[in-house]
């Protein structure tokens, strides 16, 4: 394994990371203040993203070059760990999620039709989408429960039920939605996934669920489908291989999230020691005080095991693909987001009063990052995935 990335990667990054400085984090406030209705980019947010296109600095999630830049898993970990810097840089370069997983399975499993209805637009940056799987009624850490369904009926779909946490609906032009084909399949059989437009009549969106006070952006939904129709070619991928499509979708998803996790980290722990470095209290600097040099060690030596777990997954999912590389996904996935909350916690700490305000961005940072241990899986299932695949391998 190769820890530095690739000569073009590192042009890339140069790039990336001096439109970050000098673009993106000088920007952040007023984007914040701009008035974005329904889920809407702010006018500046749409100068910087045009900017961004213009310089090629767009859709380097993607490593197949048909369709995006061809960046290697491994050098976007550190591209994507740039971005997660800031709360709004993923937006600028196109590198955002749930667009990225749903960018993802189009290119993979969609139709030459639906790549050009939905994917060729989603990567122009001409529409945004949402992923439609949890619902409020079944558990999220178990998919194979889902209730929601959908019957054929001549040439369409007939899709009724209930979910929520639909991040990004509002705004979006359309919904992956996994949804229950076979209600007497097998646990992993059941389920299709199915293109939905969001102006299809039976969408109904009802309101963008509060998470810790806030409900902006595109939000996290709830959305009714009632007798909702749509036509049968918008199934995407084999009739019930929904399972199989969100573990493909996923596994991306994970380390996508967990570099991003990895620049947050980085860019509170700046914050602390800048501060640190200034701020007098009972007669000396804190950060000649023991336990803020012990937050300040404990928080580095965290963050470099956490990127050296992810640019391992990532150079793995590269060398022998990603349903190879599935127990270092599901590592990173536990180990990154709590990383993430206790280097921020103690980043709060440090600032006192300043950490827990919306005067810097380590209060959004932790609203945002802990539904991380949650998202895409909780802490305690990929705990027991990952156990259960070393208990067989001695076996």
């Amino acid at each position: 394994m190769e820890f530095g990335i690739s000569d073009e990667g590192k042009i890339i990054e140069d790039q990336v990371v001096r439109f970050i400085d000098e673009k993106i984090i000088p920007t952040e406030t007023i984007i914040a203040a701009e008035d974005a209705p329904n889920g809407s980019d702010a006018p500046t947010m749409k100068a910087l993203r045009a900017e961004a296109k213009s310089l090629g600095l767009w859709n380097l999630y993607l490593p197949d070059s048909d369709w995006g830049a061809g960046v290697s898993n491994h050098d976007y970990s550190v591209l994507c760990e740039h971005m997660g810097k800031s709360q709004i840089a993923p937006r600028v370069f196109n590198c955002h999620a749930p667009d990225t997983g749903n960018a993802e399975i189009l290119a993979q499993f969609g139709t030459d039709s639906q790549k050009a209805q939905w994917l060729v637009p989603l990567l122009e940056g001409e529409i945004r989408s949402c992923f439609s799987m949890t619902e409020p009624d079944t558990s999220g850490a178990d998919p194979t429960g889902l209730r929601t369904t959908a019957v054929r009926d001549g040439d369409e779909w007939v899709i009724n039920g209930h979910k929520w946490f639909t991040s990004g609906a509002i705004g979006a032009r359309f919904a992956i939605a996994m949804i229950v084909t076979n209600p007497r399949g097998g646990p992993h059989e059941r389920a299709s996934m199915i293109i939905v437009p969001t102006d299809a009549p039976g969408f109904d969106l009802i309101r963008p669920v509060s998470v810790m006070g806030h409900t902006g952006g595109g939000g996290h939904c709830e959305i009714q489908y009632n007798d909702c129709r749509v036509p049968v070619d918008n199934l995407l991928g084999p009739e019930h291989g929904g399972f199989m499509i969100a573990q493909a979708r996923l596994g991306p998803g994970r380390i996508h999230h967990c570099m991003r996790a990895i620049g947050s980290a980085e860019r509170a722990f700046e914050i602390m020691c800048r501060h640190a470095n200034v701020r007098e209290s009972h007669g000396s600097k804190l950060g000649q005080k023991q336990f803020v040099q012990e937050w300040i060690a404990t928080s580095r030596m965290e963050i470099e095991q956490a990127r050296l777990l992810t640019q391992y997954a990532a150079w793995k999912m590269d060398s022998v693909g990603k349903e190879n590389a599935r127990q270092e996904l599901s590592m990173v996935k536990v180990v990154v987001p709590n990383m993430m909350m206790d280097v921020l916690d103690r980043v709060m700490q440090c600032l006192g009063a300043l950490g827990v305000s919306d005067d810097t961005p380590v209060a959004s940072m932790w609203r945002n990052g802990r539904a991380l241990r949650i998202a895409d899986g909780p802490d305690e299932v990929h705990k027991m995935v990952i156990a259960r695949r070393e208990l067989k391998r001695f076996a």
